[in-house]
């Protein structure tokens, strides 16, 4: 790739100003990125407008520059396109999440949650996979060069998917949950974060510290977390805190100085996370109602009300707060796209690409999420090695998972769907799950209609 600084830079689904503010406002911060256009792209023109105001208000009053278009037209969009941002969701996102969550509750599934994994996360990969294939249909014909970075959930099949259809694009899967762990590590061993180099692996959502070790003379970190973790419960803010701090600011809790100043009491929403600690000796990146999603026990072990609790704050907080473009970096991808743009050999802590040994005990075919070195080249996984056998055993229990969705959405096929459900392990029952995967495609007709 041409080492130019100024790029042409595509965020698809911009219309929505979450995802739109926020990104926008990631590049405007990049010295390296000064002069690249950032052309947003959506299909409702009357969202993208409004985001496409405000974000040339912003440049214009900081005088940054940048240069911000906007079109509906996604060739206009592709053409010369060097990086690729997709966030996008189909329809009204929390009704049909909580579809996928309810309707299979109400046939038995003792599902923790409704996104990623489990039957939830079939329904929603039926229904957001198929528009992404014809996004990289796009990009594959228009601007083959591009890297594409997709936010979009569930990522793991969404990912599997697109490598299994388009082998040849630089399709890498990006998700914040790794940055949780620079709010809890830094808390469990009192050293600041940047003093320690943490390795995590596994599956989007479903991920756990590996390796752990202090910088400055190489010691093994990990002993240290796993003794000390368990008061991680007692010494974090209980998300009713967390309402409350919301509430008075506006704003979510960033960083460990905001978490200190919040009411101390037992944190919820991590009773599986403990189960994990204690019985398996490994560290999840992420909470009870990701992580259960996966695993066919987790309904024994997570604490409900928890999960219930950070969904309706979840939903709460998105319909209540107005997005803004910030001075401030939230997510990774610009960093990883200035390390390609400079040829920085800099590690990524968490990306999601297709294993081809980057994890010896799962198949060559499924994307997983690993650390990654980045430079001119792109985005490296670094291998991994074989897993703990217990953990490598949950992780194994979704390769059919992955492997019947993916054939399903490529070949259309109902009847794959169906095995996608049957050999899932939250699915303990036969009785009524074709009845389930017929109600569910009748009520999303309109996304799940080409099933046959």
């Amino acid at each position: 790739m041409e080492l130019t600084m100024e790029k042409r830079i595509v965020l698809i689904g911009a219309g929505s100003a979450q995802f739109g503010y926020g990104t926008v406002g990631d590049i405007l911060q990049s010295q390296v990125l000064a002069g690249s256009t950032i052309v947003l792209h959506d299909i409702n023109p009357n969202t993208l407008a409004v985001v496409k105001d405000t974000a040339e208000q912003y440049v214009g009053t900081h005088n940054l520059p940048f240069k911000i278009t906007a079109t509906t037209n996604r060739a206009e969009a592709f053409a010369g396109a060097d990086f690729l941002i997709n966030s996008i969701e189909v329809g009204d996102r929390f009704a049909l999440w909580e579809q996928d969550w309810r309707i299979p509750q109400q046939y038995g599934i003792k599902q923790v949650y409704g996104e990623n994994g489990g039957p939830g996360g079939l329904f929603h990969s039926l229904r957001i996979i198929p528009p992404i294939l014809d996004i990289c249909a796009e990009a594959q014909k228009i601007c083959p060069q591009a890297t594409i970075f997709n936010y979009s959930n569930p990522m793991s099949r969404i990912c599997t998917t697109v490598h299994r259809a388009f082998p040849d694009l630089k399709f890498v899967g990006l998700c914040h949950e790794i940055a949780s762990l620079q709010q809890y590590l830094p808390i469990i061993l009192g050293v600041p974060y940047e003093a320690l180099e943490v390795r995590a692996a596994g599956l989007n959502h479903f991920s756990v510290i590996l390796s752990a070790k202090y910088r400055n003379n190489g010691s093994d970190a990990y002993p240290e977390i796993l003794a000390k973790a368990p008061n991680i419960f007692n010494n974090m803010p209980k998300m009713d805190a967390v309402y409350k701090y919301v509430k008075e600011t506006g704003a979510m809790p960033e960083g460990i100085e905001a978490l200190a100043a919040l009411e101390t009491e037992a944190w919820s929403e991590h009773q599986l996370f403990k189960v994990i600690l204690e019985k398996f000796g490994l560290f999840p990146i992420t909470s009870d109602s990701h992580f259960g999603e996966y695993i066919q026990w987790a309904h024994d072990a997570v604490d409900h009300k928890g999960i219930l609790d950070f969904y309706n704050f979840y939903k709460g907080f998105l319909s209540r707060v107005e997005p803004h473009i910030e001075n401030k970096l939230k997510e990774r991808v610009v960093p990883i796209i200035e390390g390609i743009v400079t040829d920085s050999g800099y590690v990524e802590e968490a990306v999601n690409l297709p294993n081809q040994g980057l994890i010896d005990n799962l198949p060559e075919w499924i994307v997983v999420e690993v650390p990654a070195t980045v430079d001119k080249d792109g985005v490296h996984g670094i291998p991994m090695g074989k897993l703990p056998s217990g953990f490598a055993g949950l992780l194994s229990n979704q390769v059919a998972v992955h492997d019947l969705t993916t054939e399903a959405v490529l070949q259309k096929s109902k009847a794959l769907a169906l095995q996608a459900l049957l050999v899932d392990p939250n699915v303990q029952q036969f009785k009524g799950m074709e009845d389930l995967l017929n109600n569910v495609i009748e009520y999303q007709n309109k996304w799940l209609g080409y099933l046959h």
